[in-house]
């Protein structure tokens, strides 16, 4: 094992906990388990980024990319669909600039990134974008009920038939909104 991917702190995980990770739900998903999710902490950087987002995205691209890779080539791909993200994004600007090692950003809900693959998506296609600061998303804009949307619809769901009354009110999984993004469908 490289000594870079040994060292584990409070502020990144190693490259190996990730990867294991992607081989062990690639060998789940051969095996029948319909849903498996992976979680790789520490992203929350409110400081040491300059050094901590370097290391942990280098620990997450290439198996994230190996797993994608993986099962195309096993024939997998079209059928399993893989989503990479997070609850937010990060603010396009600094803060806690009291020193270099102190250098982080704060959260951003108004505008982040995610990738699926497979599954019934649209290889190869980037929907969306934010404002040319990277604050705000300004076209194409996907709310979170959207989102849940898509991914029901690409599990073989349809998230109104999920709706249910309780106290004289519906209740889904989607709230009461949500629209299939279909631009990103396959």
């Amino acid at each position: 094992m490289p000594s870079t991917c040994r060292r584990a702190s409070a502020s990144a995980s190693s490259c190996w906990p990730l990867a294991e990770a992607c081989i062990i739900a690639r060998r789940l998903v051969e095996r029948g388990v319909r849903f498996v999710q992976i979680w790789d902490y520490s992203w929350d950087m409110h400081e040491n980024i300059n050094e901590v987002l370097t290391r942990k995205c280098l620990a997450a691209d290439r198996p994230s990319a190996g797993l994608v890779i993986d099962l195309k080539a096993r024939g997998m791909r079209d059928d399993t669909l893989v989503f990479w993200g997070g609850e937010m994004g990060r603010l396009p600007v600094i803060q806690n600039d009291t020193g270099r090692d102190k250098v982080g950003r704060d959260h951003n809900t108004y505008g982040f990134s995610m990738w699926l693959a497979g599954g019934g998506i649209r290889g190869g296609y980037v929907h969306g974008a934010t404002d040319e600061f990277g604050f705000r998303a300004e076209e194409k804009k996907v709310h979170v009920h959207d989102l849940h949307a898509t991914i029901l619809h690409l599990l073989g769901f349809d998230h109104e038939k999920f709706t249910y009354r309780y106290a004289g009110r519906d209740f889904r999984l989607t709230d009461v909104h949500g629209e299939v993004v279909k631009e990103i469908l396959a």
